[in-house]
């Protein structure tokens, strides 16, 4: 019975990667990828809706609430693909990040209401947790709750709100008194504003300003206590072990269009390919891409497996951190491998750069990750 339930899922995972390759081969448009830079919504809308329409959006979601009720080796697949044709966001800020959020939250109405909309695509959701630049601990906040008759009412300023364009409303972490607690704000509450700034990529980055914004009870995640923000620290492991999936096609790609210029270029009579030392840098990249799989997969596993905490959270800061290394130096030497085409916008190699460079950014950077897993690894 297992090994036909192995079977059913790697059958499973298969269908789902070639569904999502033909996806990216029939809708990848560098072009109009181009043409969206610098506006505000920054992904295709109408691609969007066909993601939504295959499922993908609902992948994580339970059956009960209307999704797929899948796992993060599903999700982990497909993302690698989008990643490939640079068109995964806002997948992961709303279907994973925020819907995970959610998910893991104790407001039970609150799932019942969102998560069915979060896994048709009908709602596009963010979280709100950053407000300053180069931190990735979630209690560093300065947005206060004050209680008030019938719920709460915040006040404050959040930055780097990735999926924040588009977004039908927005999960905010805030602290008072009795400690921190995360809350559902719809985006057309009196009193939210946003402005946005840009990202090396030129896609939008949210800045929400709460200015006395009143959050009825019943969109309570989880009320302030000293253990208010565990959905949210959670989600945010399980959003960076799923990013990194992305960084993974990000760099496989970037890869492939180095190795296919090195076949194709000619210098001194021959395919610069044919060039011992570009042959071993190439060589040394396919390792590094390797190993970021190797371990990609490892946190993919446990992330399914629902094992302990702090296996979770060490398996996922090494992803992140390996994931973000790896994909950076891939896409900066491809750059180089291309030479001075490489450094021109025309040329794609610079849009899997910035891709990556956002990416490696997103939810802690590499260096940040190494030292959360040293610090994790001590206590262990």
């Amino acid at each position: 019975m297992k090994a036909t339930a192995e079977t059913d899922a790697a059958e499973q995972i298969a269908l789902l990667r070639d569904s999502a390759a033909s996806f990216v081969r029939d809708n990848t448009d560098l072009k109009a990828l181009r043409q969206r830079r610098g506006t505000l919504l920054g992904h295709d809308a109408d691609r969007l809706r066909d993601m939504a329409r295959l499922g993908w959006f609902g992948i994580l979601v339970p059956e009960a609430y209307g999704g797929l009720g899948l796992g993060f080796a599903e999700l982990s697949v497909v993302l690698q693909e989008l990643g490939k044709g640079l068109m995964a966001e806002p997948l992961v800020s709303s279907a994973v990040l925020a819907a995970r959020v959610l998910h893991h939250g104790g407001n039970d109405a609150l799932k019942k209401r969102l998560l069915p909309q979060l896994a048709d695509g009908r709602l596009l959701a963010a979280v709100a947790w950053q407000e300053e630049a180069g931190g990735f601990d979630v209690s560093a906040i300065a947005t206060r709750a004050e209680p008030r008759q019938g719920g709460v009412c915040l006040t404050g300023r959040k930055r780097f709100v990735a999926g924040a364009a588009g977004a039908g409303g927005f999960v905010v972490s805030a602290r008072s008194a009795s400690g921190n607690g995360l809350y559902w704000i719809d985006a057309a509450s009196k009193g939210l504003s946003m402005s946005y700034e840009w990202r090396v990529d030129e896609t939008p980055s949210g800045i929400i300003e709460l200015d006395n914004v009143v959050v009825p009870a019943d969109q309570v995640i989880d009320p302030a206590s000293p253990t208010g923000l565990h959905s949210l620290e959670r989600a945010i492991e399980e959003a960076a072990v799923v990013a990194s999936a992305e960084m993974l096609g990000v760099m496989e790609r970037a890869l492939e269009m180095a190795l296919d210029y090195m076949r194709t270029r000619v210098q001194f009579g021959k395919a610069i390919g044919s060039f011992q030392a570009l042959q071993h840098k190439a060589v040394d990249l396919y390792i590094q891409q390797e190993l970021a799989r190797a371990v990609l997969d490892d946190a993919v596993c446990e992330l399914d497996a629902a094992s302990s905490a702090s296996a979770r959270s060490k398996l996922a800061s090494r992803c992140k951190s390996r994931c973000s290394d790896a994909g950076l130096r891939i896409t900066r030497e491809v750059i180089q491998l291309h030479g001075a085409i490489g450094y021109t916008d025309e040329h794609d190699a610079g849009l899997y750069l910035k891709r990556a460079l956002v990416l490696s950014g997103w939810l802690g950077n590499s260096s940040t990750h190494r030292r959360r897993f040293a610090a994790l690894a001590d206590v262990a």
